[in-house]
């Protein structure tokens, strides 16, 4: 289903409940670790992890995943364990 087909209190609605993860750059995680890790709790392709550990490295952050709250909170925490600084907003 396509948003612009959806009445505007709908579109409204459905952006409301839509998160993101979003990840903190920090002096402490590898390359290597970010992207692992965002490859493993995120199903990012390898391609997709490096974009955005560049773009969390360059800019000092990056949404990395986009959800409920519900679905991305077990995630967030993950990422957490794993030492990535995260943030769902």
């Amino acid at each position: 289903m396509q948003q612009k087909n959806l009445p505007r209190h709908k579109q409204k609605e459905q952006k409301e409940n839509v998160y993101q993860i979003i990840l903190f750059n920090d002096d402490y995680n590898t390359f290597d670790h970010v992207i692992d890790v965002l490859m493993n709790y995120c199903e990012h392709s390898e391609e997709q992890a490096e974009q955005c550990a560049w773009l969390t490295h360059l800019h000092g952050k990056c949404s990395v995943k986009e959800g409920s709250y519900d679905q991305l909170r077990p995630i967030a925490m993950a990422l957490l364990d794993e030492g990535l600084s995260v943030e769902i907003i």
